[in-house]
């Protein structure tokens, strides 16, 4: 049995994201977003890369900025591991629900998944490496539990991808650059085109962090 999320209310959300944006802005020099546009009336599947344990602290800030502030939000999921839930109880008023790779429930978990996307507003946080690595890994290896869940959404779903990218340059503090892209709805869902779009954008942001350097074709 999956342990279920009682997501925040629009009221905590933005007295949480608004504490969240104080923290963030203290500890980071700059937090740059190169944004995308926003379909209206459908749900949104925010997919970021997985490299550290302030992921979620970054995710309410992008999903407050691109979402909520464009007035399409409704309320906010993350998928989180069971294990992690067990130990960590407040993460389920905070919108996690549990998933456990490999178990029976994980289908339990993805029906969830594609239930919540099938509301409009709602958004629901995924890694799809599944686990934690290096910012600048240049090819990010997804999982396959998109496969069962974006399928079997019900009405129109907008698939965004964050390569959120921490640079220090000029200044003592990193920076963090959420570098956005859109990958198409539901509608006509190709799991092949969306890893090698994904892939594709993340080496180029990562170029674009480089700023001077050409890098030699290998």
């Amino acid at each position: 049995m999956i342990i279920k999320s009682k997501p925040l209310s629009p009221f905590l959300f933005k007295i949480v994201t608004v504490l969240i944006g104080w923290i963030l802005k203290r500890r980071f020099n700059k937090l740059v977003i190169r944004d995308i546009e926003i379909k209206p009336g459908h749900s949104y599947l925010l997919m970021c890369n997985h490299f550290s344990f302030l992921d979620g602290f970054l995710a309410y800030y992008l999903c407050n900025k691109i979402f909520k502030e464009k007035k399409v939000f409704r309320s906010l999921y993350i998928m989180s591991l069971k294990k992690q839930m067990q130990k960590n109880k407040w993460l389920r008023y905070f919108g996690s629900f549990s998933v456990e790779p490999g178990k029976r429930s994980v289908k339990e978990s993805f029906d969830y998944a594609a239930e919540v996307l099938s509301t409009p507003g709602n958004v629901l946080l995924f890694y799809p490496q599944g686990n934690l690595e290096s910012t600048h890994v240049r090819y990010i290896q997804f999982q396959n539990g998109l496969r069962e869940i974006v399928p079997f959404v019900k009405g129109k779903c907008q698939l965004v991808w964050s390569s959120n990218l921490i640079e220090y340059f000029e200044s003592t503090k990193p920076s963090v650059y959420f570098n956005l892209l859109h990958c198409g709805t539901n509608e006509g869902f190709d799991f092949d085109v969306l890893k090698q779009k994904v892939n594709t954008h993340h080496r180029d942001a990562i170029v674009k962090s480089i700023r001077f350097t050409q890098e030699p074709i290998l």
